[in-house]
């Protein structure tokens, strides 16, 4: 066994990270208001199952993190509601 934070005899390669998975969803409906003016209202969701994708392990050799994940590539839910006005 090799002694702690060295290099050892590990294959190349060997810390990866999981692929980015997000579900991005936009619903939009156009009301006629008169015959030149539209309201348009937008519900957005980003990331809505809300499923984290963590980043790839710290790679760093003779760091006290070496090996560990500290973060994620993506953010929480966002919902984001809109109203557009056009005349």
């Amino acid at each position: 066994m090799p002694n702690k934070y060295t290099y050892g005899n590990s294959g190349r390669n060997i810390l990866q990270a999981d692929g980015l998975t997000q579900l991005d969803v936009t619903l939009a409906k156009r009301f006629s208001i008169t015959e030149r003016s539209q309201l348009q209202f937008r519900a957005e969701a980003f990331n809505l199952l809300n499923q984290p994708t963590f980043s790839a392990p710290n790679a760093t050799i003779g760091s006290s993190s070496a090996g560990i994940v500290t973060s994620t590539l993506n953010a929480n839910r966002i919902l984001q509601l809109a109203l557009k006005l056009s005349f």
